[in-house]
């Protein structure tokens, strides 16, 4: 593979988007995984719905939409003290073990992050984990209001990064994602952290590893 840049997606991928399950438990006590399991769920539905309906709306927006309907759903107070809080934690996810020390020793490629998350929530993300001197470029759908998994999205890519779609390596612990990706034509490494079977999609990924390490062993 001639790669020129290593592309990863955000949250599951580099980000650990149970850890707000330690703000909910603080918040709402023994109520932490429910939480964060039903409000992943509902983002991720939130954000494949409002693409198919034309009604675009930032990720942030559709973050706390999910979050607003996950709390009535389990019949939890919802009050903006308590949705500010869980908001706010977003901002501070936490990174999985092995990203810094990855990141670090592939520091010498072209780095960059594609995200569904808008600039209101990957910025200051990645500058609170400590990681924003390891990117060269942090790209978002938000740009072209074009959620991941369309083809609309993972173009805007190839514009940013003046690429063509076999000079990218694109990895994502989303197996809809790496879907998407794999059928735009990037070339594709599956971040498979919870070890869930291939999608039934007709589009294997050319790699599947446990971890980011396994990307070391790749270019």
């Amino acid at each position: 593979m001639d790669i020129k840049a290593l592309v990863f997606d955000v949250y599951g991928t580099l980000f650990n988007v149970h850890s707000v399950k330690e703000k909910a438990d603080e918040l709402y006590p023994m109520k932490g995984d429910e939480i964060s399991r039903q409000w992943r769920q509902k983002q991720l539905e939130y954000s494949f719905l409002r693409q198919l309906m034309g009604k675009y709306e930032t990720f942030w927006k559709i973050t706390e939409d999910s979050l607003r309907y996950t709390l009535k759903n389990l019949k939890l107070e919802h009050s903006s003290e308590k949705i500010n809080a869980l908001m706010d934690a977003y901002l501070h996810l936490s990174p999985y073990p092995e990203v810094e020390e990855v990141l670090t020793k592939l520091r010498s490629k072209r780095l960059a992050v594609f995200s569904n998350g808008s600039h209101k929530m990957l910025d200051p993300l990645i500058k609170h984990s400590g990681l924003s001197s390891l990117f060269n470029e942090i790209i978002s759908v938000d740009d072209r209001k074009q959620y991941k998994p369309t083809p609309a999205a993972y173009h805007y890519v190839l514009d940013r990064l003046e690429l063509e779609r076999s000079e990218i390596l694109f990895m994502s612990s989303n197996g809809w994602d790496i879907s998407g990706a794999r059928a735009f034509g990037f070339q594709t490494a599956w971040i498979n952290r919870n070890q869930f079977p291939v999608e039934e999609l007709g589009l294997r990924p050319h790699s599947i590893f446990p971890d980011l390490y396994g990307i070391l062993t790749q270019v």
